[in-house]
């Protein structure tokens, strides 16, 4: 259900900068150091963050150290079947045990003096025990101090909360639609990330909305169509159409009659287009697919020729990777659904972004009120005998290092500058699309919410009204 933006909202209880008009977003939100000390202490430590991807742990011992803000976490793999979190750091001093990742399939030791524990968080041994007092030997005491922990779609998610509501109900209907894409068999083709000179919420929005491609992103435009006044708009899809997106950045004047053969080249442009741009997005695999489709016989009609090459890319798709021994979900099915959206975003800071049977994935995380880590990982699946490459943790390049690819590094360029005019005189309020850009408003009246202390029964339902696809409108999230 959609909101009125004419009457304005009561503040959260206790929020600066709340937002009163869901379209107008406060600039002050993204820099302001109370406001984001407010965030550190009541948004993170109440929601589900994705910490690692489980094939980061495969087996007995190994961990992953998972960093926010002042937080340290170890997820560590106890056995095949499970996975413990704990506080970062030795029940003697305080010294954090561990850094990065590896293996300690014996258990942790403190680098200061000693101590150890096992995988399940046990004290197993205290350098001159009867130099303590018996009460500093309390057994229960010296044992690490869990997190809360759960996995879902090949990830681990942890959160500090024990009174949360569970993992899967708060991911909610985003992840019934990525259980339908089986994103728990995608694997690893590379990880990078990028220390970004701006706030965390600055970085999320760049893909909340699609509505910045034709002038960001020009290469993503049909072919021959440029993003001058008239020649290019942004349409919401009908819902008869099958597509992978919600809205879509197209030629002023559209055709309503199609040759083949050009028809099948603009789609495997885009395609191509897509797989140099953002690699598992689609899938270089996937591209050479469909230049087996190029003597496909279309319908001359548009709409009807859309179909039909949609429905041969998804048949050949899914045949190439079945062949491979891999799993794979039924394509068509996910276009009937309505489901085959190409980026959907998990509250607070997650995203997927399948297409065909490949996925690009970005997580984002605060260092500071104007300084944040991105991470994309390109996801794709792995025939059978063909073994993933070796996860290592990125060592964090800059926004524009020629490494990354070209579409991501189109949008962080954009970031410094949009993060230097929000300190400019004279801009108060971001200005938003109540149809395009409303994901940006929801989320941000969502974390409005966790601000104020609002119960966990609300926050739920606003959790499970905000994650799910982008350009999305403004919606009411429940209170």
């Amino acid at each position: 259900m959609s909101v009125s933006l004419s009457r304005a909202r009561k503040p959260e209880d206790g929020v600066p900068y709340a937002v009163t008009q869901p379209d107008r977003i406060p600039a002050a939100r993204y820099y302001d150091r109370e406001f984001f000390e407010l965030e550190n202490k009541k948004l993170w430590p109440r929601v589900w963050q994705m910490a690692c991807r489980l094939e980061e742990i495969p087996t007995k011992g190994d961990f992953v150290v998972y960093d926010i803000l002042d937080q340290s976490v170890i997820v560590t793999r106890v056995d095949e079947t499970t996975i413990k979190a704990y506080h970062n750091h030795c029940r003697h001093r305080g010294v954090e045990l561990l850094k990065d990742r590896g293996r300690r399939s014996g258990g942790f030791i403190c680098p200061f003096h000693g101590w150890r524990w096992d995988l399940t968080g046990k004290n197993t041994y205290v350098y001159e025990p009867e130099a303590f007092s018996k009460e500093n030997m309390c057994e229960e005491d010296l044992n690490l101090r869990e997190v809360r922990v759960d996995t879902w779609g090949g990830c681990a998610f942890i959160n500090f909360d024990d009174h949360a509501p569970p993992l899967r109900a708060s991911l909610g209907p985003f992840a019934d639609r990525m259980d339908a894409w089986q994103v728990e068999d995608l694997r690893v083709e590379w990880w990078l990330s990028a220390r970004l000179p701006c706030n965390w919420k600055l970085a999320m929005e760049a893909f909340h909305e699609g509505y910045h491609v034709a002038t960001t992103h020009p290469q993503l435009l049909p072919p021959g169509v440029g993003n001058k006044p008239g020649e290019v708009r942004y349409v919401q899809i009908p819902e008869e159409s099958v597509t992978s997106m919600l809205w879509a950045t197209m030629a002023a004047q559209m055709p309503t009659e199609v040759e083949a053969q050009k028809f099948i080249d603009m789609n495997l442009y885009f395609m191509q287009t897509l797989s140099e741009g953002m690699a598992g997005m689609t899938h270089d695999r996937e591209v050479q697919v469909g230049r087996k489709l190029a003597g496909l016989t279309l319908p001359k009609n548009a709409a009807e020729a859309s179909v039909v090459w949609r429905k041969a890319i998804n048949d050949a798709v899914m045949e190439y990777y079945r062949e491979g021994g891999c799993n794979m979900p039924d394509l068509n099915a996910l276009d009937d659904k309505g489901w085959a959206t190409g980026v959907n975003f998990c509250f607070p800071h997650f995203f997927l972004l399948p297409t065909f049977g490949s996925a690009s994935s970005y997580r984002i995380r605060p260092l500071g009120p104007e300084e944040t880590l991105f991470e994309l990982w390109s996801l794709t699946r792995f025939p059978k005998g063909e073994e993933p490459p070796r996860i290592l943790t990125p060592e964090p390049m800059a926004a524009d290092d020629p490494r990354w690819p070209p579409i991501p590094k189109q949008d962080f360029s954009n970031l410094p500058r949009q993060q230097r005019g929000l300190h400019t005189g004279g801009f108060e309020f971001m200005r938003l699309s109540k149809d395009m850009e409303g994901l940006i408003s929801n989320y941000q009246r969502l974390i409005d919410g966790y601000l104020a202390g609002r119960d966990n029964a609300t926050l739920l339902a606003g959790v499970q009204n905000v994650s799910g696809p982008i350009d999305r409108p403004v919606l009411d999230i429940g209170f």
